[in-house]
């Protein structure tokens, strides 16, 4: 190990030798360096303000005429020679004269916008400013002008704050500090398709449904920020999202090309083809010292790296490796491990980091999967209901409003349950830890006609309601799997240190298979996740994350067709 660090020592030794001998190098390229960064930033900063202007102008013009004034104004400005050509390279407009590249320097295109140039673009790549037969006319405007201002002086009324933004198509919107405050003040009336917008909206819908049916799906109705939802309940097949995206961006294609420019090639230079001027000047003997410095500190640096650093930069570049494979998602990344010095330590650590991370990456998987099923079952009867109410199939009830708010309750439910294990992972759980007496705090808790509580003197640490809350989880999860006829006992002893409350069932118990994963996070026996036969997957998860909250730990014992026995170990009080 000491022979290791001593020899890397000498090779870093020798390397700032080596750097020390740059310097001086260094010192004479850097303003060199800088010059170049610098003119680079502005070229590129040029060329995306004349790229930005004339996407503008395809997008709010029909075709390139009259382009002439604002390409003459980019020119002067930039000082840059502009020049737009059709694809068969016919000239459209042009700030000079003499022969041009072979390739443009983009394409000027409002329908496909090029994402390197302008980072913020949709994902349809369609300029936010080409809205085609949107366009509000002026009466339009003016009148929901008329409306956005009483909206406003509502808003700021109410909350002191607000103010009105223009969309590109002349629309105004009503900002306040949140959206319930604007729709209250009427600000959802702006959102109503005016005449205008509902003939092009009707357009765009058939163009998409036609789509749609060339494509074998039902209809979908558009709305006017070209959010979408079916007609009629939709076809639930994996990727069908994705054909109706498509479809919309095609319509959407097909309705703005009229009313944009055509694509056009540009070519940005400088004027008459000459070189840019140099912001700095070497001079002839200067270029070849530099030219020189760089050339011997190279050969220096190489011809030690290779002497000194091979042995120990390979097992860097297989670090460096295996971690941009893991960067990329490559699955089952790791290296080599050789030796016992520090580089092997690390490759070790780097190798256990990369099973965890697999692990981790399994888990928020299948947490996002499991979520979402959670989630969509009760919003979907909500959603369902609803809308068959709206439509006249079904009458708005007393027991509909029940079954409402029953689905209203389950989301609350696993929200909550969400919160408080977001909660516990943080380390940020509000605990308000008494002396909890276990025998009286079983007596208070609601328990099934089956339940027998056997309970000795025994008083714990605890925050009484999440003690509550634990046991709670336990009785509801042994009712779910114990017959009518068979029976629930709560039992609570002291053991050395600690309190034992365990809850115990006669139920179908847990196979050894499944015992090591009754405490994961919306994990359940029944794999169907029929709420007739369990619950939302969060009970055990938040009981062992309270106790652990607590200084306790949660436990399972189970035999399987004799029933499972559930054990908290809490801290006694002394």
């Amino acid at each position: 190990m000491r022979v290791s660090l001593l020899t890397r020592l000498l090779g870093a030794s020798v390397l700032i030798a080596v750097l020390a001998i740059a310097a001086t190098a260094w010192l004479a390229t850097r303003t060199t360096t800088n010059a170049i960064e610098q003119e680079q930033g502005r070229t590129l900063a040029t060329d995306n303000q004349i790229y930005t202007t004339l996407l503008g102008y395809a997008a709010t013009h029909p075709s390139w005429d009259g382009v002439g004034p604002t390409l003459e104004t980019l020119a002067q400005h930039t000082d840059r020679r502009i020049t737009l050509l059709a694809h068969d390279r016919t000239p459209i407009a042009d700030s000079s004269t003499g022969p041009l590249p072979s390739i443009a320097s983009a394409v000027v295109d409002p329908l496909a916008v090029d994402p390197a140039l302008v980072p913020d673009a949709a994902a349809d790549r369609i300029d936010s400013r080409a809205v085609g037969p949107f366009r509000l006319p002026d009466n339009e405007k003016t009148y929901l002008d008329g409306l956005a201002a009483e909206a406003l002086q509502c808003v700021r009324t109410r909350s002191g704050g607000g103010e009105i933004v223009t969309t590109p198509t002349g629309r105004p919107r009503v900002a306040g500090p949140n959206g319930y405050t604007a729709a209250s003040c009427g600000g959802a009336a702006l959102d109503d398709p005016t005449p205008t917008e509902q003939a092009a909206l009707t357009q765009l819908s058939a163009l998409v449904n036609g789509c749609l049916d060339r494509n074998g799906l039902p209809p979908v109705r558009l709305a006017l920020d070209r959010s979408w939802t079916w007609t009629a309940p939709g076809p639930a097949q994996a990727g069908i999202e994705n054909t109706v995206t498509g479809c919309v961006a095609s319509a959407r294609h097909e309705q703005l090309t009229p009313f944009v420019a055509p694509a056009a090639m540009l070519f940005v230079t400088t004027e008459a083809g000459a070189a840019a001027p140099s912001p700095f000047d070497l001079s002839a003997g200067n270029q070849g010292r530099i030219a020189l410095a760089a050339a011997a500190v190279l050969v220096v640096t190489v011809a030690i790296t290779v002497l000194a650093g091979r042995r120990l930069t390979r097992p860097l570049r297989a670090l460096t490796a295996a971690a941009q494979r893991m960067r990329d998602g490559v699955p089952d990344t790791r290296v080599r491990v050789r030796g016992h010095d520090e580089i092997a330590r690390l490759a070790a650590a780097f190798n256990d980091m990369a099973v965890t991370r697999e692990r981790m990456e399994r888990q928020r998987n299948d947490m996002v999967g499991d979520i979402a099923h959670e989630l969509r079952t009760p919003l979907s009867n909500i959603r369902g209901w609803l809308e068959a109410t709206q439509d006249g199939v079904s009458t708005l009830d007393p027991p509909l409003v029940a079954s409402l708010l029953e689905e209203a309750r389950l989301l609350q439910h696993v929200i909550d349950d969400l919160q408080d294990l977001a909660l516990a992972d943080a380390g940020t759980l509000r605990l308000h830890v008494a002396d909890v007496d276990v025998p009286e705090l079983l007596a208070d808790l609601p328990l099934p006609p089956n339940a027998v509580v056997a309970a000795e003197p025994l008083t714990v640490r605890a925050d009484p309601m999440r003690l509550r809350q634990m046991l709670g989880n336990l009785v509801a999860n042994a009712v779910r799997h114990t017959p009518p006829e068979g029976t629930i006992t709560l039992r609570a002893y002291p053991s050395g240190d600690v309190g034992v409350l365990e809850v115990s069932d006669t139920g179908t118990g847990i196979s050894p298979d499944d015992l090591p994963h009754v405490f994961d996070r919306f994990w359940r026996a029944e794999k169907s996740r029929n709420r007739a036969t369990g619950g939302s997957g969060l009970g055990l998860a938040i009981v062992r994350k309270l106790a652990e909250s607590h200084h306790g730990t949660a436990t399972v014992e189970s035999v399987p067709g004799e029933g499972a026995t559930f054990r908290l170990r809490l801290p006694r009080t002394r």
